[in-house]
C-alpha cells in the first residue's frame, strides 16, 4: 500500500471520452460522485462520473480514514448508521482490501468542562442505538493502554471504524465502474448547459453531454462552478495538514484524538497523524462574502482557524482564480487539475513529538511522508445535500466539512435518490439550501 494520496501523476484508469448522453451527470470523482454514480447505476440508468484530475485524489484520499458515527449532527447519525453498514457491505463485496477494521474511536477530554461538552452528545447516541460512553481518568488504560496524558476522561465508541482513504476510494471505483458506471478522467465539466432555465447538458472540455440530471459533488470546488451560474453557497475551503508514520509496534488499533493530536492506525503498520483543531484559511474573495455567515463559528472556536492572506495560484478562491467563463474558455478547474496545497512543516515536526509523548515505549517513531488537503466546510458545520430550485435538474451534494469520507457512502445513496426524482430515505432538511437564504437560524453541529 503506498502511503501517499493519489496524485495527478498518478496513471490515467478511466481515458474517456465522455459519451454524448446519460441519464445523469456526476460532476466530481470523490466518494460522494463515486458513490452517487454508483447507487445511480444501480437504479439501471446510464450515469457519467467526471473528474477533472483522478478519481479520489483530493480530499477523498488526503483525510484521517475515520469512518465514526461518535460525534456527529444529530441529523447525520442515522445516515452514518447507515452509511456504516454500506462500508461492511462493500468491503465483503468489491474484492479488496479496503483497510476496514472495527477499532473503536476515543475523544480524550482535557478537562472535566470538555468531558461533560463530550457527555451531551449521549443523548443524540442513545436515542439511536449507538454505544458510546463516558470513560473516567482512572478507567483510560482500558481504552489507551500505555498512553501517557493529563486527560480528564474520554467519550469512547467501540463499534466506530476506519478505513484506508488511499486505496477505497479507488476500489470502490472500480466496482462501480463493473457495475455500468462511466468514469471519465481528466475531463472537467466546465458549464451547465441549460435551455428555458432547466438542465439539458453539461459542457465539458471533451464536448457536451446530453443529461436531464446533474449533480455537483466537487468538494472544495464546488462554490466555484456554482457561482459560475449564479447560485451562491457559503462554503470556504481550509487546509488540513497529515502525516503518515512508518510501521511501529501496534500500541492502538482505533483512532484518538485530544487536544493536540489526532491518530489513527493504518493496515500498513503505521499511524496516520493530524494536528487536532487546527486548520488554515487562506483569505480571497469568498472568505469575505462569507465572513457574516462563518462568525459563529469562528466566535465558538477563535483559535481553530489560522488566517493566511493569499491562496496559492489556481487554488478555488485565490484572487486571480477566474469567477467567470464561458463554454469556450478554459476553466479553472482545468488549470488545476488536482488541488495540491503543502503541509504545514512546523506541525508536522509538533505531530511526530507528540506522537513520542503521548506513546514514550515507541522508540522508533519516523514520519514516512506528510501531504495536505482543502476541507470544503460550511458555517453551520453540516453538508447541503439538496435540488436546486431555481435550476430543475440540479443537485448538489457537497460541504462535508471534513466528514465525507466516512458518511460518503450513504450521503451518496441519498444525492442518487435526489438526482433521479425519488424522495430520500433519510429527513434531509437539516441539509437544505434554502436553509443559508430562508431567515432560518443557523445552529452548529457539535464539531466534536
Amino acid at each position: 500500500m503506498k502511503p501517499f494520496p493519489i496524485s495527478i501523476s498518478d496513471p490515467v484508469k478511466y481515458p474517456g471520452p465522455p459519451p454524448a448522453q446519460a441519464d445523469a451527470v456526476v460532476i466530481g470523482g470523490g466518494i460522494i460522485g463515486v458513490m452517487t454514480g454508483w447507487e445511480i447505476a444501480k437504479q439501471g440508468l446510464k450515469v457519467v462520473v467526471l473528474e477533472k484530475g483522478r478519481i479520489a485524489a483530493e480530499q477523498s484520499s488526503r483525510n484521517w480514514g475515520w469512518v465514526r458515527v461518535q460525534g456527529r449532527d444529530a441529523a447525520e447519525i442515522p445516515i452514518m448508521q447507515e452509511s456504516a453498514t454500506m462500508w461492511r457491505e462493500m468491503n465483503d463485496s468489491i474484492g479488496a482490501d479496503i483497510g476496514l477494521r472495527q477499532g473503536g474511536v476515543s475523544f480524550l477530554a482535557k478537562t472535566k468542562d470538555d468531558l461533560d461538552r463530550y457527555a451531551s452528545w449521549i443523548p443524540d447516541a442513545e436515542a439511536n442505538g449507538v454505544d458510546t460512553r463516558v470513560v473516567s481518568k482512572e478507567n483510560l488504560t482500558d481504552v489507551l493502554p500505555g498512553a501517557h496524558g493529563d486527560w480528564a476522561g474520554a467519550l469512547w465508541t467501540p463499534n466506530d471504524l476506519r478505513a484506508e482513504p488511499w486505496t477505497a476510494v479507488p476500489a470502490i471505483a472500480r466496482a462501480a465502474a463493473a457495475d455500468g458506471v462511466t468514469f471519465v478522467e481528466n475531463c472537467a465539466a466546465r458549464l451547465l448547459d441549460l435551455e428555458g432555465g432547466r438542465v439539458t447538458g453539461v459542457v465539458t472540455e471533451s464536448g457536451l453531454i446530453k443529461t436531464k440530471s446533474v449533480v455537483v459533488a466537487g468538494g472544495a470546488w464546488s462554490a466555484l462552478f456554482l457561482r459560475n451560474h449564479g447560485i451562491s453557497i457559503p462554503q470556504l475551503s481550509v487546509r488540513a495538514t497529515v502525516a503518515a508514520t512508518a510501521p511501529v509496534d501496534n500500541v492502538h488499533n482505533g483512532a484518538a484524538v485530544d487536544h493536540h493530536l489526532a491518530f489513527r492506525r493504518r493496515l500498513d503498520g503505521g499511524y496516520t497523524l493530524a494536528p487536532a483543531g487546527f486548520h488554515e484559511l487562506f483569505v480571497g474573495p469568498d472568505a469575505f462574502r462569507a465572513l457574516i455567515k462563518f462568525a459563529p463559528q469562528l466566535v465558538k472556536d477563535p483559535l481553530g482557524t489560522r488566517l493566511k492572506p493569499f491562496a496559492p495560484k489556481g487554488f478555488p478562491d485565490a484572487w486571480g482564480t477566474a469567477r467567470r467563463w464561458s463554454a469556450n474558455d478554459i476553466s479553472p478547474f482545468e488549470k488545476m487539475r488536482v488541488l495540491d496545497p503543502k503541509p504545514n512543516a512546523a506541525k508536522v515536526r509538533f505531530m511526530e513529538r507528540t506522537f513520542q509523548e503521548t506513546y514514550p515505549a515507541l522508540d522508533n517513531i519516523k514520519i514516512e511522508t506528510a501531504w495536505a488537503g482543502m476541507i470544503d466546510a460550511t458555517p453551520d458545520i453540516v453538508p447541503i445535500v439538496d435540488t436546486v430550485e431555481t435550476i430543475p435538474g440540479l443537485t448538489i451534494s457537497t460541504g462535508m466539512c471534513g466528514h465525507g469520507f466516512g458518511i460518503g457512502p450513504a450521503f451518496g445513496r441519498i444525492t442518487a435518490q435526489l438526482a433521479t426524482g425519488k424522495t430520500p430515505t433519510h429527513d434531509i432538511s437539516r441539509f437544505r439550501l434554502s436553509r443559508f437564504s430562508d431567515g432560518s437560524k443557523l445552529v452548529l453541529g457539535p464539531n466534536l
